[in-house]
């Protein structure tokens, strides 16, 4: 029963707790991912083959309903989903049924019927701060603190989430000169608070507090940590960053601390400017940093203005940069033909390559904010999402032609091959050694090869022909030439299993068909042409206009269908429930949600002119882009 909620409306389970931990999916032909839903293709599942995190999910949705004394009319949407449902009919009795509770709607949505949202990198300054920082480092699962016997069978079994804890430099606020006595004396005060506390040994030292002054000088402030949610006065931080576009982020955050200002009395040094710069954001947190109480009070905002300046910092603005254009390209360019599409990937797996080409030659590091090869892969991800979906008609085979396809796995094999010793991906397993042996190789030619012009002299090149080693180099080489040859057609294998995974992230929508349809029903509800929106906004917009839905499985327990089957023979049956018919919703994405799905989710319900419907969103985590590659390509 622990969640973690991001608003007052949203909520997200713990990155490193049991349900998120454990498997959604089981190594099966239409698995994905351990962390995420199978794909949907219709077919149930066996008693046997139920995932443990779909149990576990079904038991905090039943128990979360208990605790908020509400009565379920439960929908799905997608086969995980339907048998998370089922689970949750199993539990119901007749004691849940004739207690008097509030009625709700839930609805259970499969992550993988949208893989594309999440993907993206989209509209939200929120989504953006936690694409650009550190995250802290995992702890030990919390099944092997449990079970400590057998911690290497579990660890096989367990999704690693990165933890949503995210790391903010503090003691940037102050200038380098004083950062250390700074934090020695928030050090000494919080000695003498604790000495004070113990009033019956006030001369006694205290020797278990660790001293913060070291701590706060290497990056890591242990007292000043503090969670984004709100402040003190109780304004919600989070929940506005939550309904601000990716440009608006910082007008807001220098609007928040002009807040905190004239709660502590101090003059701004910006008024009445719509526009915010880093410089702005810096000096008004400086002046809240100048005392201590109005530092330890507002350090919420203040962590929050300095993530937003690491966020636009380069290279992480550059990077984002390159990503929305990319994907914007894409999107454009999916409308036209399979071929352009093809182009573009192509060319962009090509730019990566000389990118990092360029990199290794020049330590400079001009092009560190341009996209990598994991990036291209993630944007590759996205083109075939986007050709299932515009060309939904494609062979199995892949939405591309067979000369296209072809062209874009030779330039996936050459860029593996010319970086070698930096591609950790899932579909290269068991490859490592043979990576980095190539890699080590092509490291010492290119030394060489940078050496050799220096070392231009005059000798006698008569001394060199009597070289008996000849025939050893030539050898040597064959067999290097062997080796990479061997080396080269491993890895075009493991390309083509890597294109089989994006042919199933493009053709979705023709294993069930009933899901199909009901996805191409809900493009009706695409409002603007010019900005795409996810899967959540449109689902809210037809369920809220009681639009019927293809695909969408109302779940009934077992004693509402004694009561029906019994009152329908007097002709006295109910009709199926809508989703929309309660005016209290909870929808929760098993796979996880990102922070644009949260806003958009928002926006439906004020266009649907249904002002008076509660709706709380939850899933499984928080996604970000890169979460999404870890899942489904990550080492």
């Amino acid at each position: 029963m622990i969640f973690s909620p991001i608003s007052s409306r949203t909520f997200v389970l713990p990155s490193e707790g049991i349900i998120a931990e454990s498997y959604l999916s089981n190594h099966r032909e239409d698995s994905l991912s351990p962390g995420l839903p199978s794909i949907s293709t219709g077919k149930p599942f066996d008693g046997d083959e139920v995932p443990p995190g779909l149990t576990l999910t079904a038991q905090f949705l039943y128990h979360l309903a208990n605790k908020m004394d509400l009565k379920l009319d439960i929908f799905s949407l997608g086969d995980t989903s339907r048998a998370i449902g089922k689970l949750m009919m199993d539990m119901s009795s007749l004691y849940d049924v004739g207690r008097n509770k509030s009625s709700a709607g839930l609805l259970i949505v499969d992550r993988t019927i949208d893989l594309l949202t999440p993907c993206l990198h989209g509209e939200s300054f929120l989504d953006r701060m936690l694409s650009s920082l550190p995250r802290k480092e995992r702890t030990s699962s919390c099944y092997a603190a449990k079970n400590p016997q057998t911690p290497s069978e579990h660890s096989q079994a367990t999704v690693k989430r990165s933890p949503l804890d995210i790391k903010v430099p503090f003691e940037s606020a102050f200038g380098k000169e004083e950062t250390k006595s700074r934090t020695s004396m928030l050090s000494e005060s919080m000695m003498a608070f604790v000495s004070g506390w113990n009033s019956a040994e006030v001369d006694s030292e205290v020797t278990w507090l660790p001293d913060y002054s070291d701590e706060a000088h290497d990056g890591k402030v242990g007292t000043l940590s503090g969670s984004f949610l709100s402040n003190y006065a109780g304004v919600r931080y989070l929940e506005a960053l939550l309904d601000t576009g990716a440009k608006d982020g910082l007008v807001l955050i220098k609007k928040l601390l002009m807040e905190a200002l004239q709660l502590e009395k101090l003059s701004s040094p910006s008024k009445g400017r719509q526009t915010a710069s880093i410089s702005e954001l810096r000096s008004m947190v400086q002046m809240l940093c100048q005392h201590e109480l109005s530092l330890v009070r507002n350090r919420g905002i203040i962590q929050l203005a300095l993530a937003a300046e690491m966020a636009l910092q380069e290279p992480q603005s550059t990077r984002w940069e390159a990503f929305t254009s990319a994907e914007r390209i894409l999107s454009v360019t999916s409308a036209e033909t399979t071929q352009s599409l093809a182009s573009e990937i192509r060319d962009f797996i090509n730019t990566s390559t000389s990118v990092e080409s360029h990199k290794q030659g020049n330590t400079m590091g001009s092009t560190q904010g341009l996209l990598t090869f994991q990036d291209i892969l993630l944007l590759t991800i996205v083109g075939y999402i986007l050709a299932g979906e515009n060309f939904p008609t494609s062979i199995a085979g892949g939405p591309f032609s067979w000369e296209d396809e072809r062209s874009l796995k030779d330039v996936v094999v050459d860029s593996i091959l010319e970086r070698p010793s930096s591609v950790k991906f899932r579909f290269l397993d068991g490859l490592e050694k043979e990576l980095e042996a190539k890699g080590r190789s092509k490291d010492g030619d290119r030394n060489k090869d940078s050496s050799e012009p220096t070392s231009t002299t005059t000798d006698d090149f008569d001394d060199q022909w009597d070289n008996w080693d000849d025939d050893d180099d030539a050898d040597h080489q064959k067999e290097e030439a062997y080796g990479d040859m061997q080396l080269k057609l491993e890895v075009r294998d493991r390309v083509d299993q890597l294109f089989k995974f994006f042919h199933s992230l493009s053709s979705m929508r023709l294993h069930n068909q009933a899901l199909g349809e009901g996805l191409a029903a809900l493009s009706r509800f695409e409002t603007d042409s010019y900005s795409r929106k996810g899967l959540l906004y449109k689902l809210i917009l037809a369920v809220l206009t009681r639009f019927d839905i293809p695909g969408l499985e109302y779940h009934s327990s077992a004693v509402g269908r004694l009561f029906k089957s019994g009152l329908g023979r007097f002709g006295l049956g109910q009709s199926k429930p809508n989703f929309g018919d309660q005016s209290f919703l909870i929808v929760f994405v098993v796979g996880g949600i990102n922070t644009l799905e949260v806003r958009e989710v928002m926006k439906a319900i004020s266009e649907s002119g249904r002002p008076d419907v509660e709706l709380i969103l939850g899933g499984t985590t928080l996604l970000t882009p890169d979460d999404m590659f870890e899942l489904m390509l990550g080492s």
